[in-house]
């Protein structure tokens, strides 16, 4: 499990934390599992550490998620009492609300094979995304809809014009309630009412949020009998938030919320000639499509080809038929409803399974730059411009910039290296003229998570590197192969090298696979590669342990060189001493087994001597790497030292002349880091 937790009492003393924490619980087989529920008051053990992620181009920033979120420390639950009072706050409640909403959901759908989309009836009802699949997820991000499938504006809106067409059909029947009060008025009161609703039941979101606000201020004009522009409502909307909220601009979801609904005013509102409603929707339609296409491709680096089509059925089936159904069902005696609500939405599911079959479903293309991005807005308005005004074609040529302006390959004879912050473990870029080679590709994290899925396929693509001429998986070990399979499903590979067993799942993804040995060389681009271990004959030793079969690679050009040494231990260096002494020096080594005690001995430092030493570890990992005599070691023979934990990813330019080294995180620094 893992739960947001507001302390109230600190236990510890002279110990300091934050109001609000992340902790997380673990499966134990000496300790029953903690049942948690919200509105609960707890008495945790807790290990705390600050809030630090893994920093990468291109890639998810943790920190700043927990900023967002008002998150200052996270940790792991090591015991815990449950105390007998229970919190009756307003919030509290809210959320016990939302639980068994989501306990009664799963009830209704104990039979996970006969409603497979049972998560995403949840996350509809109250928000809770965690429910849906990896692989549902993906259909829905290929096909553009996944912006139904949470708690959106479109949805609160839905159920607020709802709220109100009833009750001014209602109120205005009864002279009384109108003598009382003007029908239009009490209408408008109750859709804010339901919005509002909703939103708490959905968790309220940045996207939710800006609804209700929107809403609101629309609500106060007519209460007021004030003409207020769709300008002003959206400002108004806007700034609500941003008081509300200030760190909503660090979440995507911030700028698609606030774009899509500017792209709506700006087609939408002030026309002179009223258009029936399926070609205003027909317009909507393609003003989304066109119109978030820089957004999307600056943050994610993705839009869907098929996505018009899928919204086409998708908005109407999903917000007028199955959320509503969806949420009647949280009614007493009405969980038919939600059998029902599931039956609409497997039809739909069909056909975006279908469009997620094709294979130009969605464009995925390197990160483009700034100020393409900043030009291909400009291009969107001047396509949405109104019909009447010249040359309107001229603004796709404003957006080509962020489909042809590519990055620049390395030069020929030139190494570029990116070392990834994957946390404990290991994943390597190599990338020359024309060639990449992917050595390790770090940890598996959850069972739907892992290091190729997070970090390496989206940092990859964003680079530009769509295809992998070789992938080296240099030992039988979780954290430089949990991120294999990932990598493989989503990345054309030619050829795996790796020490793997026969029954390991990445040779069974593998078309051309080669076991790596001392002796095997090749060239691209004017760059060498020599494997140096392991040797051909310990293969046939059953009893050598993993790591000592670890793929130990040198790349060189000219006399500056780097040397990764997977998680080589003593004897495999001692080894390397003396069957290749002249190719250990480096320019930079990747310190072998993470700067562990059972390898980087005095002899193997002192014949490698490198400029800089990268240890690839995780943030204050459980195994205390790298060792601090380790790192002395090194320090001693003028090595500069560079950790993953503390540097972030390492970036490496590589040439006859010299190297250049960039420590991402220092480079791209943000002043909510801990550094």
């Amino acid at each position: 499990w893992r739960f947001a937790f507001d302390v109230e009492a600190i236990h510890t003393p002279e110990a300091h934390v934050p109001r609000h924490i992340l902790l997380s619980t673990y499966e134990d087989a000496r300790e029953a599992p903690l049942n948690v529920h919200a509105g609960e008051r707890w008495r945790f053990t807790v290990r705390l550490k600050r809030p630090h992620g893994t920093s990468n181009p291109y890639g998810f920033d943790f920190e700043a998620w927990m900023l967002e979120r008002d998150l200052r420390a996270g940790g792991y639950v090591r015991g815990g009492e449950k105390l007998g009072n229970e919190i009756t706050k307003p919030f509290y409640l809210i959320e016990h609300f939302r639980e068994n909403i989501r306990d009664e959901f799963q009830t209704h759908f104990l039979q996970s094979a006969t409603y497979p989309y049972s998560g995403v009836l949840i996350a509809l009802a109250i928000g809770d995304q965690n429910s849906i699949p990896a692989g549902q997820w993906q259909v829905f991000t290929r096909t553009g809809v996944n912006h139904l499938m949470s708690i959106s504006g479109l949805h609160i809106t839905m159920l607020a014009s709802l709220a109100f067409f009833l009750t001014n059909a209602l109120w205005r029947r009864s002279a009384r309630l109108v003598a009382l009060l003007p029908a239009r008025k009490a209408a408008v009161v109750a859709g804010c009412l339901v919005a509002l609703a909703y939103a708490l039941l959905a968790g309220f979101s940045v996207p939710a949020q800006r609804t209700v606000c929107m809403l609101t201020v629309a609500a106060a004009a007519l209460w007021s009998s004030r003409n207020l522009s769709v300008s002003q409502v959206f400002s108004a909307a806007l700034l609500a938030v941003l008081l509300f909220d200030p760190w909503a601009v660090l979440a995507p979801g911030f700028w698609l919320s606030f774009g899509a609904v500017a792209l709506i005013f700006y087609v939408a509102a002030h026309r002179l000639e009223k258009p029936r409603w399926l070609a205003e929707y027909g317009r909507v339609q393609w003003a989304m499509a066109v119109g978030l296409t820089p957004l999307l491709l600056a943050l994610f680096q993705q839009v869907s080809l098929v996505a018009p089509l899928a919204n086409a059925f998708a908005i109407p089936l999903i917000s007028f038929a199955v959320v509503p159904l969806a949420l009647l069902g949280i009614l007493p005696f009405c969980g038919w409803l939600l059998s029902l609500s599931h039956a609409i939405l497997s039809i739909c599911m069909i056909a975006l399974e279908w469009l997620n079959r094709l294979p130009d479903a969605a464009w995925t293309q390197h990160a483009p730059p700034g100020w393409s991005v900043a030009v291909g807005v400009i291009g969107v308005l001047v396509c949405l411009l109104p019909r009447g005004f010249p040359a309107r074609w001229l603004g796709i040529f404003l957006l080509l910039p962020m489909f042809l302006t590519s990055p620049e390959p390395p030069p020929q004879g030139v190494l570029r290296l990116t070392i990834f912050d994957v946390g404990q473990g290991l994943a390597v870029a190599m990338q020359t003229r024309s060639h990449t080679l992917l050595y390790d590709t770090g940890p598996q994290y959850s069972i739907d998570s892992d290091s190729g899925n997070r970090i390496l396929v989206p940092g990859l693509h964003a680079q530009g590197i769509a295809r992998l001429d070789g992938l080296v998986l240099s030992h039988d070990d979780l954290d430089h192969t949990g991120g294999a399979v990932s990598v493989m499903q989503n990345l054309p590979i030619e050829w795996l090298s790796s020490s793997l067993p026969d029954t390991s799942p990445a040779l069974a993804q593998a078309r051309n696979s080669i076991r790596c040995k001392d002796g095997q060389h090749w060239e691209w681009d004017g760059v060498r590669f020599e494997m140096l271990h392991p040797s051909p004959e310990s293969y046939d030793n059953a009893r050598l342990k993993d790591n000592e079969r670890g793929c130990v690679l040198r790349v060189s050009v000219g006399r500056q060189s780097v040397l990764i040494a997977a998680d080589i231990e003593k004897n495999t260096e001692r080894r390397l001493l003396q069957t290749h002494p002249d190719q250990l020096p480096a320019t930079l080594l990747i310190a072998p087994h993470h700067g562990s005690g059972t390898s980087s001995t005095q002899a193997f430092v002192n014949a490698v001597r490198p400029g800089y030493v990268v240890f690839t570890v995780g943030y204050r990992n459980r195994f205390g790497h790298p060792r601090k005599d380790v790192v002395e070691r090194y320090r001693r023979v003028g090595s500069e030292v560079l950790r993953s934990d503390e540097d972030g990813a390492v970036m490496v330019e590589m040439d006859e002349a010299g190297m250049r080294v960039e420590r991402y995180r220092r480079a791209h620094l943000r002043y909510w880091y801990d550094d």
